[in-house]
């Protein structure tokens, strides 16, 4: 229970702690990798949440509805203590209906971004990485990849070679730019912005696409777009089987061609291909030397091959161009995560045999070597396989409880190996969705709770807990009678309808 003043007060106070806590955080030397990116999406937390103080303290300066004025003038007028005891009575009514509710004072939060600062390690957060990108370090682009090699049309590459070259799409025939190509630009699109948000919180993202895309309808019209030069206008440069007109000098030597000839010449150019031999060459011959906007209308088919400024596939090319604009810039930002991302492949795929056997261990007492024809790593344990490929150590397996299975009913009885996959399992979308399903909402009460029939059962408890704690105003609202007995509402209700009062 705030008054607009106090509220005023608390986000004062919110933003000048935010601001040492920035400073703080900002002074603070990072050892590693990992401490880095989470010190950047606390500072990034920290930077919204000034920003949201920042608008709602303008809200309360602004006044539009005036209580800001009411409360100063309530608070300086004559009857001041009749205002305070008014506000002493309802802070007391406040804590009266919520026994046992404890504020949680701003200095305690703040002192816990600070314990972090000075003990990374006891930072929990996980940000969402697989383990191909090792926190960041690299990309993951095998979706990606899996979706441009089966572009129809495209050339295949390997997988590095993908990497090395994801954004040289300008090398790609315009002819194969369709919605297939456009899905995958899409595919690319969004994990690369996934990307650069999870590793570089504090970039203005938005802003760098905003001027990648930028004179994009003057740049793209007038051929500036890598990959999409701007088109001749003459009447001979559109795709198809055209003739060359210059060794022609009357519609007479056209028409030795023959009508397939010509019929192929006129589909070319988007004009009608029917008639008789000559009519087809007197038709084919109007077009040399001439632009298209000198020729009349009437010989084409539907509208000039030049006039297609209006046409759906200009519309869908454009909008393509400015995806792949996109995609140059975030290729631009990430040049050095994919360096990176390239020599962590090749070290992975350049093996030599004494690092296999190094992971194999020893097969046999006598020291001969055992070798597998497709290079899977020896694992009679079925371990895990570590960041390298190898399996990681038994102690480790045993010490992260991997050896231990958890069910979940609600996530459709699946199986989670280890306590911490188990934890963290609750805050995913599978359990999050199975809840939903259920109609449960996903709290805190229901943490490890995995059987259908404990959660619906723990559910009716808690609908009974809260509405057995809601507020009955027949029960708990208080009247006084005339004589200054104070009795609640339901009694007070009675007496005056037996003019007992």
């Amino acid at each position: 229970m705030e008054s607009l003043l106090e509220q005023q007060r608390r986000y004062h106070e919110e933003r000048e702690r935010l601001i040492d806590a920035l400073v703080q955080e900002r002074l603070v030397s990072k050892s590693g990798h990992k401490e880095t990116i989470n010190s950047e999406h606390r500072q990034k937390g920290m930077y919204d949440r000034y920003d949201d103080c920042t608008n709602k303290l303008r809200e309360v300066y602004e006044d539009k509805d005036g209580e800001r004025k009411k409360e100063v003038q309530a608070l300086s007028g004559p009857n001041e203590f009749q205002e305070f005891y008014s506000r002493l009575k309802g802070i007391k009514e406040f804590h009266r209906r919520h026994p046992g509710e404890i504020s949680v004072p701003m200095s305690i939060e703040f002192d816990d971004l600070k314990k972090i600062r000075e003990n990374p390690a006891d930072d929990t957060t996980v940000l969402p990485f697989s383990d191909e990108e090792g926190y960041g370090k690299f990309l993951d682009l095998h979706e990606c990849y899996d979706k441009f090699i089966n572009i129809k049309g495209v050339e295949r590459v390997d997988y590095i070679q993908y990497i090395q070259n994801f954004d040289k799409l300008a090398e790609i025939p315009k002819e194969k730019k369709k919605d297939e190509y456009k899905s995958y630009l899409g595919t690319l699109t969004d994990y690369l912005y996934s990307f650069l948000q999870r590793t570089k919180p504090l970039m203005d993202l938005d802003g760098e696409l905003t001027e990648a895309l930028a004179d994009l309808d003057g740049r793209f019209d007038r051929g500036e777009c890598p990959g999409w030069a701007k088109e001749q206008q003459g009447a001979m440069a559109h795709t198809g089987a055209h003739l060359d007109l210059s060794a022609f000098g009357s519609p007479e030597e056209l028409a030795s061609l023959g009508l397939d000839r010509l019929k192929s010449g006129l589909l070319a150019l988007g004009m009608k291909c029917g008639g008789t031999l000559q009519e087809r060459a007197d038709r084919l011959f109007m077009t040399k030397g001439r632009d298209v906007s000198e020729l009349p209308a009437t010989i084409f088919t539907k509208t000039k091959p030049g006039a297609k400024a209006g046409r759906p596939d200009n519309l869908r090319h454009k909008e393509i161009a400015g995806i792949e604009s996109q995609v140059y810039r975030m290729a631009e930002i990430i040049g050095d995560v994919r360096s990176d991302t390239v020599e962590n492949v090749e070290r992975k795929q350049a093996r030599t045999e004494g690092e296999r056997e190094e992971s194999e261990g020893e097969l046999s007492e006598d020291g001969e070597d055992d070798e597998e024809d497709d290079d899977i790593p020896y694992n009679p344990k079925n371990l895990p396989l570590g960041w390298d490929g190898k399996p990681i150590p038994y102690w480790l397996y045993k010490l992260h409880g991997l050896n231990i299975s958890y069910n979940c009913e609600i996530c459709g009885n699946q199986v989670y190996k280890g306590p911490k996959a188990f934890q963290r399992h609750f805050a995913e979308w599978r359990h999050a969705h199975g809840m939903r399903c259920l109609g449960i909402p996903n709290t805190a009460h229901f943490a490890n709770v995995t059987q259908i029939e404990d959660a619906m059962a723990l559910w009716e408890k808690l609908k009974v807990q809260k509405q057995e704690e809601a507020w009955k105003p027949e029960l708990e609202e208080e009247y006084e009678d005339s004589k200054g007995n104070v009795v609640n509402r339901k009694t007070y209700e009675d007496l005056k309808r037996q003019g007992l009062l």
